[in-house]
């Protein structure tokens, strides 16, 4: 699990997308925000979650740097939302098991 956190703090995104969905964590709901994004009831491990969350949010970013028409910053900020804070809850896992 310990791969995924280094492959997350090694993504480099416009600090403007990083700001908004840091001020967008702030009210994330787990059970609301997940199925949405993902399409299907969110009971899997936060390492899987976190997998899906980032090819989504990648397949996003490719998009918004082709100019592809079917880009959409809600969406890439939702994603962005989620993939935080999943992330954050899967260190505070990491931290209180060590």
């Amino acid at each position: 699990m310990s791969d995924i956190v280094a492959q997350l703090e090694t993504v480099k995104r416009p600090r403007l997308l990083l700001r908004t969905a840091r001020l967008g964590a702030e009210t994330y709901n787990r059970k609301r925000h997940l199925p949405k994004l993902l399409g299907y009831d969110c009971r899997e491990p936060a390492a899987f979650i976190i997998k899906e969350l980032m090819q989504l949010e990648q397949e996003a970013n490719e998009k918004r740097r082709t100019n592809d028409a079917s880009y959409s910053m809600h969406f890439h900020i939702e994603v962005l939302i989620a993939l935080m804070c999943e992330a954050r809850d899967l260190r505070a896992s990491l931290d209180q098991a060590a």
